[in-house]
C-alpha cells in the first residue's frame, strides 16, 4: 500500500548507509546489541487492539465509498476530482491492512479478515489469499533479497527506464484484476492446465516476475476457493452491469480510476520500501534491516503514501510480529536507548522525494 509536497534531504547517516557497496552490505554482520534491544524494549506491545483495527478498516471504507459515490455522481469537475482523491487514499490505508492480515494471530483480532475482505478485498478484487501465504516469504530470512523472495527486485541495478515502468505498469492492475476474476477464474475451473498457471502467475501481489506460487491446500484451500468465487461473481456482476447500461460508463471509467491511483500510489510506495540494492545473496537480519526503509516523523507526509505503519517499514522487518499500532512507540523506545552510531539509526529517511532521486540516481550509475 505518495504525494511529494516538500523537498526533503537525506540524514546523513542514511545517506552513507545507502551508498555502501552492495557486496559490503550483504555481507554485513548481525549487530546483536541492536536486535537484542529491539526484542526486549517492545515485548509488552506485541497485542494487537481489536477495536482500532475494526475502526481503522470500517472508517477508511465508509470515507473511501463515499467519496468514490460523490465523484460519481457529483456534476463539477473539480469537485469529482478531489472527491476522487479522497476515494484513493482513504481506500489505500484500507487495502494496506492486507498487510497486517499476514502477520497478525486472526484469533487475537476475530472475523477481521472476513471482515476486511467483505469491505475491501471483494470489491477492489484483491482478496487476502493473494497476499498471504506470500508476503512471509519476503520475511523469511534465507530467502530475502533472493530470487526466491516474491517482493524484492534489485531496482537499484537496473536500468533508469525500469523504475518509470515499474510505476506506471501498476495503472493497469484494476483491468488486470478484472480479468483475472471476470474471465481467468471462471475458465480455470473447466482447464486443470489453466488453473494450474493462474495458481502460480496470477494469484499473488508481487513484483518478482520470476515467483510461482505453489497451490493451496487444506484449509487454505478452501478460504481461497471461498474468496475467489465471491471476487469473481462480483468481477463479472460489475462488467455486466455496465454492458447492461445498469451502471454507467462513467461510473465504472471512475471506479476504474479510483483502482490505478490506489494501485500507483502503493507502488511508488514500494518503490521506496528498500533501498534495493541486493543481488541475490542471502542477508543477515541487521543488513535486511539496512536494506530497508524508516520515514519517521516529523515527515507528515508518509501518514498518506505510507499508512498503518509502513512508515516504519525497516523496524517491520526487524519485529514483524508487532501490530502496526505498536510501531511508533517501539521506534521512540528504540531510539532511545540505542547510541548514535548504532546501525538502527541508519535506516532512518527524511521523505519521499530523496529516497526516489537516490534509486534514481543508482540507476543511471548503472552496475
Amino acid at each position: 500500500m505518495n504525494s511529494a509536497m516538500n523537498t526533503m534531504t537525506f540524514e546523513s547517516r542514511g545517506e552513507n548507509a545507502a551508498t555502501a557497496p552492495v557486496a559490503t552490505r550483504a555481507a554485513v554482520a548481525d549487530d546483536k546489541a541492536m536486535l537484542r534491544a529491539a526484542a526486549e524494549l517492545t515485548r509488552d506491545l506485541v497485542q494487537p487492539r481489536p477495536a482500532l483495527y475494526w475502526a481503522d478498516l470500517i472508517g477508511s471504507a465508509v470515507v473511501g465509498y463515499a467519496a468514490l459515490a460523490v465523484a460519481v455522481t457529483v456534476a463539477s469537475t473539480g469537485w469529482a476530482v478531489l472527491a476522487g482523491v479522497v476515494a484513493v487514499l482513504a481506500l489505500y490505508r484500507g487495502m494496506s491492512m492486507i498487510h497486517e492480515i499476514s502477520h497478525i494471530k486472526h484469533a487475537a483480532v476475530p472475523g477481521f479478515r472476513a471482515g476486511w475482505n467483505a469491505l475491501i478485498g471483494v470489491p477492489m478484487m484483491i482478496p487476502s489469499f493473494m497476499y498471504e501465504g506470500v508476503h512471509n516469504l519476503h520475511h523469511a530470512k534465507t530467502r530475502y533479497g533472493t530470487s526466491e523472495d516474491p517482493e524484492y527486485l534489485p531496482l537499484a541495478l537496473m536500468r533508469p527506464w525500469t523504475l518509470p515502468v515499474f510505476i506506471l505498469v501498476s495503472a493497469l492492475a484494476p483491468i488486470g484484476l478484472l480479468i483475472r476474476y471476470a474471465l481467468l477464474a471462471p475458465l480455470s475451473a473447466l482447464s486443470p492446465r489453466l488453473r494450474e498457471a493462474v495458481v502460480a502467475r496470477y494469484s499473488a501481489l508481487s513484483i518478482n516476475p520470476h515467483f510461482r506460487r505453489r497451490a493451496p491446500q487444506g484449509e487454505e484451500k478452501a478460504r481461497w476457493t471461498r474468496w475467489e468465487i465471491v471476487t469473481s461473481l462480483w468481477a463479472i456482476a460489475l462488467l455486466t452491469l455496465t454492458a447492461t447500461g445498469a451502471v454507467s460508463v462513467k461510473a465504472f471509467a471512475i471506479f476504474l480510476a479510483v483502482g490505478s491511483g490506489v494501485a500507483l500510489i502503493n507502488q511508488v510506495r514500494t518503490l521506496v520500501a528498500h533501498l534495493w540494492e541486493n543481488e541475490g545473496e542471502p542477508m543477515s537480519v541487521t543488513a535486511q534491516y539496512l536494506d530497508t526503509v524508516n520515514v519517521p516523523p516529523p515527515a507528515m507526509l508518509p501518514v498518506l503514501w505510507a499508512p498503518v505503519g509502513l512508515r516504519y517499514h525497516a523496524l517491520h522487518h526487524l519485529l514483524p510480529g508487532l501490530p502496526y499500532h505498536a510501531l511508533a512507540e517501539a521506534h521512540r523506545r528504540i531510539s532511545g536507548v540505542l547510541e548514535q552510531d548504532s546501525p538502527y539509526h541508519r535506516a532512518n529517511y527524511a521523505g519521499l522525494p530523496g529516497l526516489v532521486g537516490k534509486l534514481a540516481a543508482a540507476t543511471m550509475r548503472g552496475r
